[in-house]
């Protein structure tokens, strides 16, 4: 039944879910003229070159607050093992897939940006809260439709819980660090962190993200240019293999070009989140005067999470050809075994470990807050602290599962939260396309 469960799945994100976030994708690309490339050099300008600015206008956290937060939650294990796994099932056509869907994406994570903070209240002790639910409910007049996507992100968010909590017990595994320490920990740190509330989080966040983004980047460089031999190559094998099937070898089952594309397409919607509208719940938080202003930051997002971190993760595992020795059902390890050839078991290992330590920490203490959030929504205050005891609890769920298993359930529940979203997301299209020629006339206008 649960390989019946499976295949299911997998027609649903090569066909609907594909359908819908590229679809999707590509309607509010038009729609927004693609500004994501005539206007990137000033995307750029207003994001990279404003990391410190703490923003105009209302809020409860600075701009660069939501972005780290929003981040923590992107840029997690999905990064390191997510990329892998879709290698590993797809094979190595399936990131360029990731690529095409990132590009789509930046339009679809802007849009869903300004919507929840255009809808965005305050709650019960002041802090603005924000996302999909509220502008499906008040933007969309879809009240049913928020509720259900409160409903399927709140059950989503356990199985993402579960799938980062296994990430890191694989990666710990590789130098023999028992599963059970490593799940008692992570709760532990957690837990500390989480009962602090949006500003506790942000402010962890704020400081952790680009250290353990920075950090990984440039020891997966160096693992990279010690194989330089092998980049030409490896881009020969994501070009030919998004069009072709990829032969087994090795411990490479072997695809075809439609599980090239779902593997691609669904690793890539959970590392970035555009479709899922989740990253609206962090952002809604923030101190800005436009929302489109503070929407540019989930542009900043997709480059860095998936243009970035995962593209470098990508050949990472590609250039040292652990893609092809390693199975799928460990492919959370492969990053580990690509940086321990060039830094040996002691350093490599114990440095991916660490890593993975701190990405799974950021994203689990930012996905317990969205999924308090949903049990808030619904239920009031009072559940979203029970929401969290819960979640708390499916990190040690997840650290004892079996990682194909978990990913399974994830796409089943993915697929609902993105179905949802986007109904809204495309439904309001109009109005983000009004917010954002306001936020661009006003720069025109300042300009002069």
């Amino acid at each position: 039944m649960f390989d019946m469960f499976k295949q299911l799945i997998d027609w649903l994100w090569l066909y609907p879910i594909l359908i819908i976030l590229v679809g999707g994708g590509i309607t509010m690309s038009l729609t927004l003229n693609f500004f994501q490339i005539t206007k990137l050099p000033f995307i750029l300008k207003e994001t990279f070159g404003k990391v410190f600015k703490k923003g105009d206008g209302s809020g409860t956290i600075t701009p660069f607050q939501a972005a780290t937060s929003a981040l923590a939650s992107t840029i997690g294990a999905a990064n390191i093992v997510g990329v892998p796994l879709a290698i590993a099932t797809g094979g190595p056509g399936a990131i360029f897939w990731m690529w095409i869907i990132a590009i789509f994406g930046c339009a679809l994570k802007y849009s869903e940006i300004i919507l929840g903070i255009k809808y965005r209240v305050k709650n019960d002790e002041g802090e603005y809260v924000g996302g999909p639910m509220y502008y499906l409910k008040n933007g969309a007049k879809l009240p049913l439709l928020g509720s259900l996507f409160a409903f399927f992100l709140m059950i989503e968010i356990a199985p993402s819980i579960a799938t980062q909590s296994a990430s890191i017990v694989q990666t710990a595994s590789t130098i023999n660090i028992n599963p059970i320490v490593t799940g008692v920990t992570v709760v532990l740190i957690v837990g500390l962190v989480v009962y602090g509330g949006i500003k506790r989080i942000s402010k962890f966040t704020e400081k952790l993200v680009p250290i353990m983004a920075i950090a990984y980047f440039l020891i997966s460089l160096i693992v990279i240019l010690a194989n330089y031999k092998s980049i030409p190559n490896t881009f020969a094998l994501i070009f030919k293999g998004a069009f072709t099937p990829t032969a087994a070898f090795g411990g490479f089952a072997g695809s075809v070009l439609a599980s090239t594309i779902r593997a691609g397409a669904a690793r890539g919607a959970y590392s970035n989140e555009a479709g899922m509208g989740t990253s609206t719940i962090a952002h809604s938080a923030a101190v800005t005067d436009f929302p489109a202003r503070q929407a540019l930051w989930g542009i900043f997002e997709i480059i860095v999470d998936t243009l970035c971190i995962c593209t470098i993760t990508a050949f990472l595992v590609l250039t040292t050809g652990i893609w092809s020795t390693v199975g799928a059902d460990k492919a959370a390890s492969m990053p580990s075994i690509a940086v321990q050839s060039v830094f040996g078991t002691k350093f490599g290992g114990g440095f991916l470990t660490i890593c993975m330590l701190m990405f799974v920490l950021s994203t689990l203490i930012v996905i317990i807050f969205y999924g308090e959030k949903q049990a808030e929504y619904l239920f009031g205050l009072k559940a979203s602290k029970i929401a969290r005891i819960v979640y708390l609890c499916f990190i040690m769920i997840g650290a004892l599962c079996k990682f194909d298993n978990i990913i399974v359930l994830l796409d089943a529940t993915l697929a609902c939260v993105i179905a949802t979203n986007m109904i809204g997301v495309i439904k309001l299209r109009k109005e983000v396309k009004e917010e954002s020629d306001k936020f661009f006339e006003s720069q025109k206008i300042k300009a002069n």
